[in-house]
């Protein structure tokens, strides 16, 4: 949640936002923005960026003080960017904002808007409204909530995230799909996240131990939000930046970011804490990719490259069944000849086979299944940049 309101007539930005001619990188590229959100947002170029992460005000229409039964103050959200007077007034800035955010947005990005009860509704239904289609609603459940202090509702221990495309018929957007289920032990992640709310040495505090920014998100929310929906050099934008998290993590793993923010103690904040990280080095920024995604290696490349000759046997890992290599990369077994795939299936007596993973070849006394075969071509394309 940020100070972004849409009242100023102008920004008062510290940045240009018009990059010089002699630079083949704008000057807003990894940059913080200090001014209104939705006019700076203008004066950025469009579809110029790939990921887009909003904690807008949440509107939480406070009527007072809030305290322990000790009745010591709770540090609440009680600052003046978070009040408006009335909900048709957060629908017009929220409209604002999202048309701004829109117009940037490349055609395959896509959007994270996170908000609580008081807002994330409104705000998930005038994103509809303007074409954006979800694709899904995440739940951070936090791991060490606030309590109801009062004792008359349910402890408020989750938050949404709403994850967006551009439109409804939007192609190629980024999912890392295998990434991100290596990265929960080879299980799918789910849409319920468990992680602990900001707390400890992450907590940004000023010279007095007073909390820089009551609404700091933390780093591992941002880590899943950009590892499972951006690419490295992916530029990631946050129009309500705060003290910024999402810009701090978007350049440790390798994004641009841009972030945009009103107040001026908030940006400053988030230069030095974003100075102080360090990009991760590229080999550690590589994810897992799906088979769809790599290059098409067709059996006759085995044998172009010399590592399967014509008249070869292959078998299956038991040899109970045999064919040989024909130099136009089928095989034949007996009467049956055709492609790794169809022979496969006919000698099993099956409908299909994946023929990559049926066949081997014998090598130094030892079975090598031709799959293993393929991924060194693809390596050595890789490797050459292909």
């Amino acid at each position: 949640m940020s100070v972004l309101r849409q009242r100023t007539a102008a920004p008062s930005s510290e940045v240009s936002l018009h990059s010089p001619a002699v630079s083949s990188k704008p000057e807003w590229l990894d940059s913080v923005i200090v001014g209104d959100c939705v006019a700076a947002l203008e004066r950025l170029p469009k579809a110029s960026v790939d990921l887009i992460f909003a904690d807008p005000p949440y509107n939480l229409q406070l009527g007072g003080d809030l305290t322990r039964p000790d009745q010591s103050k709770v540090d609440a959200v009680d600052d003046d960017w978070d009040r408006f007077d009335s909900f048709e007034a957060y629908d017009a800035f929220t409209r604002a904002w999202l048309l701004a955010c829109r117009r940037v947005l490349k055609p395959t990005g896509t959007m994270w808007v996170i908000g609580s009860y008081h807002n994330i509704f409104r705000v998930g239904s005038i994103m509809q409204d303007l074409g954006f289609w979800v694709l899904n609603d995440i739940i951070w459940r936090k791991a060490n909530p606030m309590p109801n202090f009062k004792g008359k509702r349910f402890t408020n221990a989750h938050e949404t995230l709403i994850w967006a495309s551009r439109d409804r018929e939007a192609k190629g957007i980024t999912f890392n799909y295998e990434a991100m289920k290596a990265f929960n032990d080879d299980l799918q992640m789910r849409s319920d996240w468990l992680l602990p709310i900001c707390t400890g040495g992450e907590r940004l505090k000023n010279a007095e131990g007073d909390k820089v920014h009551p609404t700091q998100k933390p780093e591992a929310l941002l880590w899943r939000v950009l590892m499972s929906s951006s690419k490295p050099d992916d530029v990631v934008l946050d129009p309500f930046l705060g003290t910024g998290t999402s810009a701090a993590v978007a350049k440790r793993l390798g994004r641009h970011f841009v972030g945009v923010e009103r107040d001026s103690t908030y940006a400053d904040f988030a230069r030095a804490r974003i100075a102080s990280v360090e990009r991760a080095p590229d080999d550690g920024l590589a994810v897992v990719t799906p088979k769809r995604a790599e290059p098409r290696i067709p059996f006759g490349s085995l044998i172009e490259a010399g590592m399967i000759r014509p008249g070869d046997k292959l078998c299956d890992a038991r040899r109970r069944h045999v064919a040989t290599v024909r130099a136009d990369g089928s095989i034949a077994s007996g009467a049956i000849a055709g492609s790794i795939h169809k022979v496969g299936a006919s000698v099993q007596g099956l409908e299909a086979c994946n023929g990559w993973t049926y066949w081997h070849v014998e090598s130094g006394g030892a079975l090598v299944l031709i799959d293993e075969l393929r991924g060194r071509i693809r390596g050595e394309l890789a490797a050459a940049g292909a």
